[in-house]
């Protein structure tokens, strides 16, 4: 039994939390005490142990090192960023001075072979576009109903969707189109009530859930009033 007053080696030794109070307190510590903070050591999981100045060290090269992959990661968005504004330019210039909107579809379509794809398609809902007989671009017209179950199925409450279709889909969607792989949607309109633009790839994972959609969301954000051109809305 204990004398009053008398306590044990562990309960007299501070705990982490004290000892950083204290640091914290007295900052000029180590500069005080420079011959003991060499001689400290700190456990090390290859070579055993380390001292405390050579941890501090491994711990700074460790953070310029995330610091410099950072940047890195940032220097490569940034000319991703740069790439993707230069090719949009260059397609919004080539959509606008197309002389009409058969060679506007045209133009969108080579544009997507350029990138290796199958090919690229526009339809309007039948709706929201004066597009019926006797317009000569009727092909374009899409009903809603009839999408309705794609929108469920395959978008749910996104705005695009990346990946496969089956085969009463495609032939709803892409009636000419053959082997087609995979595709990337985007509803056009402020509430995906225009149409939906489709890119195509003969590639079955070209296109997959997760992959970056700006390219595509700036794309069917410019393509209604390219449209509205030469289709009037209803």
């Amino acid at each position: 039994m204990k004398n009053p007053g008398e306590q044990t080696a562990s309960e007299l030794q501070p705990d982490d939390q004290a000892v950083s109070d204290y640091l914290l307190r007295n900052p000029d510590f180590f500069i005080r005490n420079a011959r003991q903070t060499e001689q400290m050591r700190v456990p090390h999981p290859v070579r055993g142990t380390v001292s405390l100045v050579e941890w501090q060290l491994s711990r700074q090269r460790k953070h310029i090192a995330e610091l410099e992959e950072e940047i890195t990661l940032l220097m490569e968005q940034a000319h991703a960023n740069q790439q993707l504004f230069d090719r949009l330019l260059s397609l919004q210039g080539r959509l606008a001075s197309a002389p009409s909107l058969q060679e506007m579809l045209n133009r969108l379509h080579r544009w997507a072979r350029e990138l290796g794809l199958a090919g690229a398609n526009v339809r309007l809902f039948s709706d929201r576009w004066r597009i019926g007989a006797p317009s000569d671009f009727t092909q374009l017209a899409l009903s809603p109903q009839a999408f309705e179950p794609v929108r469920i199925q395959r978008f749910g409450k996104q705005p695009h969707y990346l990946g496969s279709l089956n085969g009463p889909e495609l032939l709803q969607l892409l009636p000419q189109a053959k082997a087609i792989g995979s595709v990337a949607m985007s509803l056009m309109g402020d509430r995906g009530e225009l149409g939906v633009l489709i890119f195509s790839s003969r590639d079955a994972q070209h296109y997959q859930t997760g992959m970056g959609t700006v390219l595509l969301q700036h794309l069917s954000a410019m393509m209604p009033d390219l449209l509205q051109r030469w289709v009037e809305r209803a």
